[in-house]
């Protein structure tokens, strides 16, 4: 049995490109929102709305956050080396913790606030101008995120998506007061604006549990299936002759490097550098068409006569069925380990005993 480990990185100076990219992100992400804070704070002094407040509050961890992710973007975008040598990427999966457990902390003094306001009184004024300003902050918001989520995206950083994510909640905040003072001025019901506090206090405890659960499942390695059916798709469009199966699958993330384990039947009879050249270049097209930086390290395992009918290598020596047909690999075939082959007697892909018992076409 050969273990042969193949890896395809992403030009230098395109990773640089990449990292000042999102740094930049973060920094307009800071500025922006420390403006948008001044502005409803600014708004919070002239209504006296506890919706307001709970709008600046939130707010307050949109610039905190920023200032978090900022810090993350960089120590993400060290290269990896000798201690860390999956990259320093995992920093993402805290940044998203902590922005999420900030999250949390506002939903809870926005509660407290708009509890405190109930017991008091509550005393709104001057409701025109908090209207403008919390509408305009809010659509300001709903851009700053979209950008968020679109750079950190297209630059594979979970830091920015978080970010860019909280800060659309924020424009969905921003709307829930608007829509709360402007019942207030309507119907002069000026107990609309602590409930509607209330509101956004809850809806914001969701986002920020949300968002702590996604950062723990990529701390704690938790399977990501949409990755995984990413790479199915690009392995079954790239498949290369003499690649018969692959399972035994296992794919993590680091920021935007991307480590995949796999086991890779091929044929007995290949000597180590035939077989090595061919997961060398299987592994450049499934990279390169999954448009990932990263690396596929890959266990090989010979045939042992037991795939013979989903092989399409004419010239074998060794053969004991034809060859009839390739089916495509499944998420089901991909994750099963060496033992669960075993232990159902067949082969990934329905093959037993050397015969076939499923179709399909390569």
């Amino acid at each position: 049995m050969t273990t042969i480990a193949t890896s395809l990185l992403h030009d230098p100076g395109e990773v640089a490109v990449d990292s000042g990219v999102r740094l930049k992100a973060g920094f307009v992400s800071l500025i922006v929102g420390t403006i948008l804070l001044g502005a409803k704070y600014l708004a919070y002094e002239l209504t006296g709305s506890t919706a307001v407040l709970s709008d600046a509050l939130e707010s307050i961890v949109n610039v905190v956050a920023a200032v978090f992710a900022i810090g993350g973007l960089m120590f993400a975008g060290r290269p990896a080396d000798r201690s860390h040598p999956y990259g320093h990427g995992k920093i993402e999966f805290f940044s998203a913790a902590f922005e999420g457990g900030l999250i949390a902390f506002a939903a809870t003094m926005i509660i407290y606030e708009a509890a405190l306001s109930a017991v008091r009184g509550v005393e709104v004024r001057q409701l025109d101008v908090g209207l403008a300003i919390t509408a305009v902050a809010g659509l300001a918001n709903l851009a700053l995120g979209g950008f968020l989520v679109r750079t950190g995206r297209r630059h594979h950083s979970l830091t920015l998506v978080a970010d860019g994510q909280h800060v659309i909640s924020d424009f969905w905040t921003s709307l829930g007061v608007v829509i709360g003072l402007l019942l207030v001025r309507v119907t002069g019901f000026v107990w609309f604006d602590p409930i509607v506090a209330a509101v956004v206090g809850v809806n914001l405890s969701f986002t920020g549990f949300r968002l702590v659960r996604h950062a723990a499942g990529g701390l704690l390695d938790e399977e990501d299936s949409g990755l995984l059916h990413k790479l199915i798709e690009a392995m079954n469009a790239n498949m290369l002759p003499g690649i018969i199966r692959v399972h035994n699958m296992r794919a993590i993330r680091s920021g935007r490097f991307t480590h995949i384990d796999a086991h890779l039947v091929v044929p007995e009879f290949w000597p180590v550098k035939e077989a090595h050249d061919a997961a060398d270049a299987f592994e450049r097209e499934v990279i390169l068409a999954g448009a990932m930086e990263g690396e596929i390290v890959f266990h090989m395992d010979p045939c042992r006569r037991f795939y013979c009918a989903q092989c399409d290598i004419r010239e074998c020596p060794i053969r004991t069925t034809p060859f009839v047909s390739f089916p495509a690999l499944t998420l089901e075939e991909v994750v099963r380990s060496d033992r669960e082959i075993r232990a159902v007697g067949e082969a990934p892909s329905g093959v037993h005993d050397g015969r076939p018992t499923a179709g399909g076409g390569r």
